[in-house]
């Protein structure tokens, strides 16, 4: 990507869409940035701390309000034109990120939206690039093997989260012959690898406070199993991702899964959190069903914390290739760290933020 080109980036602010654009500005690309009116003052705040941070001029930035649920994407007639003439790169990351999240939510900004940013990315007079931010799980209840180039299933889904996503990738994987398209499909985002940070508590966090309130016995009796791999991947790897195919042209066109190649079972996931908290794994294991049974109990959130609509999510027979992804990134020598490498960090930050 050229140090002179002008990205525009939706979702901010963002803990994703944050880091990336303060790891593209570095570069010396130049924002425009759409912020929803109620976000401004807090979209603000997040640039001051990047212009501090990176030491880029405050002039890199320029936020234009408006919400992708608008067919003009709610822009003044003056930052619609100023957007059409000048943007290069579209980073497309908008969305509702909720797996409760209602139909008519979840329509309206994770489809609606998308084809709205479409419409308008196909308006740029000069764009070089568009990345749309997806998810793995437009998977949906497919089982097995999910490879990149796969999209169009009708095995259902879990929620209208994963349905929203999937029908806003289908209209992105439409655009492919007319526009340079990169589709990022990220699996269970936690914190980063090396500091720990985060701003979202789910996934992998529900484990890791599960067995940080529970007395140490608790970790004798492993909840997981040797059937079922939840797939994580740490912030900073998913931005580097980013980063790196927005510079490559031969990822034009492709879908590129950003996931752990090689991860851990949901019971070796629990043995090596519960090691790193108390020292040591475990030496029970319950049934799989019997579990599952008790996390879809009216007695599992109050005690687990883990909510009904996140339980479906560790017993997923799913594994995501990473053929596509490994090769562009094993060019620049970025590979997914795996999860041992940096549960330490992960955890003495989910401490940190529990102790305040």
């Amino acid at each position: 990507m050229n140090s002179q080109d002008t990205v525009f980036v939706t979702g901010f602010p963002g803990f994703i869409a944050g880091r990336l654009i303060e790891r593209l500005a570095i570069q010396g690309q130049r924002f425009l940035l759409l912020v929803q009116p109620d976000l401004r003052t807090r979209a603000h705040s997040d640039l001051a701390r990047i212009v501090s941070d990176t030491r880029v001029p405050a002039d890199s930035f320029r936020i234009v309000e408006g919400d992708i649920t608008d067919e003009n994407l709610a822009l003044s007639p003056s930052d619609r034109e100023l957007v059409r003439a000048e943007a290069r790169v579209v980073f497309h990351l908008a969305a509702v990120y909720d797996l409760a999240i209602k139909q008519d939510l979840a329509f309206a900004v994770n489809v609606d939206g998308t084809h709205n940013v479409n419409r308008f990315v196909r308006s740029l007079r000069d764009l070089r690039r568009y990345h749309y931010v997806s998810t793995c799980y437009v998977s949906g209840k497919r089982t097995g093997v999910i490879y990149e180039h796969e999209l169009k299933h009708e095995a259902g889904f879990r929620n209208y989260y994963e349905q929203s996503k999937y029908l806003a990738e289908l209209e992105v994987e439409a655009l492919k012959p007319e526009l340079p398209v990169t589709i990022h499909r990220p699996s269970v985002v936690c914190g980063d690898s090396e500091t720990g940070e985060t701003v979202k508590f789910d996934g992998v966090y529900y484990l890791i406070n599960y067995l940080l309130r529970m007395p140490r016995a608790i970790s004798l009796f492993n909840i997981g199993n040797q059937q079922v791999s939840l797939n994580l991947v740490p912030v900073d790897f998913v931005v580097n991702e980013m980063v790196a195919l927005a510079e490559d042209e031969e990822s034009i066109g492709k879908t590129v899964q950003i996931a752990d190649p090689s991860p851990l079972t949901t019971a070796d996931l629990f043995d090596t959190i519960a090691t790193t908290i108390h020292g040591r794994g475990s030496r029970f294991r319950f049934p799989t069903g019997l579990v599952e049974l008790f996390l879809k109990s009216p007695i599992s959130p109050p005690l687990t914390q883990l909510p009904h609509p996140a339980v479906p999510y560790f017993f997923i027979k799913q594994t995501y290739d990473t053929s596509v992804s490994s090769e562009l990134l094993a060019k620049r020598g970025l590979k997914c760290p795996p999860f041992k490498s940096y549960v330490k960090n992960i955890i003495d930050y989910a401490k940190a933020v529990n102790s305040r």
